[in-house]
């Protein structure tokens, strides 16, 4: 509102991983970016990682989910390693491990497609360890605490953006 008319404005929302070039990144474009500009733009920023083009209205959840997401998995990845070193393994170990398995799953989601939950359930077998793991963190409310992350940072990047 602040700028001349006509001014062409892309917003744009990253994440930290765009310094090893595996960020996720969403833009939006105001009307008087056309075409040129938003291809230009993904053509720029496609090297730091996925880059999507959004409804305006995506940019806060995206920051949600995604931009300040990447501490939750930084959470949970040190959750990992530490059950780890509580089960004995040694604590450098634990976190290349935590790491690698976090690569391999997102790798796995990006390139099969496929749903979470049906990547899930491949893992699982009849009675096995991961059930019984993931029984522990059913009744830990995983899944709805996560969703609650979401939910309050996409809330307070509203507030911030109201600001």
């Amino acid at each position: 509102q602040l700028l001349p008319a006509g001014t062409k404005v892309l917003r744009i929302m990253p994440n930290l991983p765009c310094v090893v070039q595996a960020g996720a990144m969403v833009f939006s474009r105001g009307s008087s970016a056309g075409d040129g500009e938003a291809a230009l733009l993904k053509s720029l920023l496609s090297s730091c990682g996925l880059c999507e083009e959004v409804p305006e209205s995506y940019i806060n959840i995206h920051t949600g989910l995604s931009g300040s997401g990447v501490a939750y998995v930084y959470l949970f990845a040190e959750a990992l390693a530490e059950g780890a070193v509580k089960m004995g393994m040694p604590g450098g170990l634990a976190n290349r491990i935590a790491a690698q398995t976090l690569l391999g799953a997102a790798k796995m989601m990006l390139e099969t497609g496929e749903h979470p939950a049906k990547l899930r359930g491949d893992v699982c077998t009849p009675g096995g360890t991961t059930i019984h793991a993931l029984h522990q963190l059913e009744k830990g409310a995983l899944r709805a605490t996560v969703m609650n992350a979401v939910e309050a940072a996409t809330n307070r990047a509203c507030d911030v953006a109201k600001d």
